[in-house]
């Protein structure tokens, strides 16, 4: 499928993959590549929900992609999308602390991801920008909440 390239197609896009991909499980659960378009479906929709039901949407991608993980442990790609699942759920997370938790669990799937594929440069710049991710989240949270105390 060719990616497509505005909002409304990529929310079309998504949809119908993540519809897909539920069909499919309820033909085989046992599937971990379905997992991870499923997780991978859910994830990208959440970037077109706001407050809880983006959460919640990334709740159910994490939820999607450990179940791969389960079948699968060394699923690379599973691990780089879950990753990246725990570092928007830490994006959502106003508190810092617990934003934190979030951003490690991404660095060590990041870190798995790239123990499983050491030459995808992807995974590497990934688990690179890991390390930055944190103090990106504490300058975007400060400049919110001093937007919001005018």
């Amino acid at each position: 499928m060719e990616m497509p390239t505005n909002e409304l197609d990529r929310l079309v896009f998504f949809e119908h993959a993540r519809k897909a991909a539920e069909a499919a499980y309820a033909k085989n659960p046992l599937d971990a590549d379905n997992l991870t378009r499923w997780g991978g479906a859910l994830l990208e929709l959440s970037q077109f929900q706001t407050g809880a039901d983006g959460i919640k949407m990334i709740k159910d991608a994490v939820s999607r992609l450990e179940e791969a993980l389960e079948l699968n442990p060394r699923k690379h790609d599973t691990l780089w999308c879950l990753g990246n699942a725990h570092t928007s759920h830490a994006f959502y997370t106003p508190d810092h602390e617990q934003a934190k938790v979030y951003f490690a669990k991404a660095t060590q799937c990041f870190q798995q991801a790239v123990e499983e594929d050491p030459g995808n440069e992807l995974y590497l710049k990934s688990l690179d920008l890991s390390a930055k991710v944190y103090f990106i989240y504490l300058c975007i949270s400060s400049s919110i909440f001093k937007a919001l105390s005018m």
